[in-house]
């Protein structure tokens, strides 16, 4: 439905000014959008019909408010997922069918075995041996974590890789 004479009146006089101050915002404000110009014109679009259905009170703040929440849904789309056309990534898995399926399964075996060996220790030379092998953490930080000294960190953690090392010979492997 085209825009009544009273309506293009208004949006020349009221919103269209404020498309330059728009851009310059978003482009300060949100760096990383892809496509600012596209999001100007979706906002000065959204203040137009929404002017359709009833009075607007603040034109300048309701598209600058417009701007904001598709501004903050774009950079939300962006860091939860990266759009990557799959036929662009010549480096893809779906390409290549040169996977070692005697490397995968010993990986597999491995970590399995590994599993097996860190459920055999003993709690809290679980918990140590965890936080620090799977999850990085140092010797301060997991003290912090668990509420016990660097000291019994590093005993622990020493036990542990004892009791694993054990674990593996008793099976035979080094």
């Amino acid at each position: 439905m085209p825009a009544s004479p009273d309506h293009s009146t208004w949006f020349v006089a009221q919103v269209q000014p404020h498309a330059p101050a728009l851009r310059s915002y978003l482009l300060a404000r949100y760096p990383t959008l892809p496509d600012v110009d596209n999001l100007v014109q979706e906002c000065l679009v959204r203040v137009l019909r929404a002017r359709e259905t009833s009075a607007v009170e603040s034109p300048k703040g309701l598209l600058f408010a417009i701007a904001r929440n598709l501004a903050l849904d774009a950079v939300r789309r962006q860091k939860v997922i990266a759009f990557e056309p799959m036929t662009e990534n010549p480096d893809s898995s779906v390409y290549k069918d040169n996977t070692d399926v005697v490397e995968t399964v010993s990986k597999q075996q491995e970590f399995a075995l590994l599993t097996q060996a860190i459920q055999t220790l003993p709690e809290r030379c679980r918990q140590v041996f965890t936080l620090r092998t799977a999850y990085g953490l140092s010797q301060k930080e997991i003290a912090a974590k668990l509420g016990i000294s660097e000291n019994t960190v590093e005993k622990q953690m020493g036990k542990g890789i004892r009791l694993c090392t054990e674990f593996f010979a008793r099976r035979g492997l080094p």
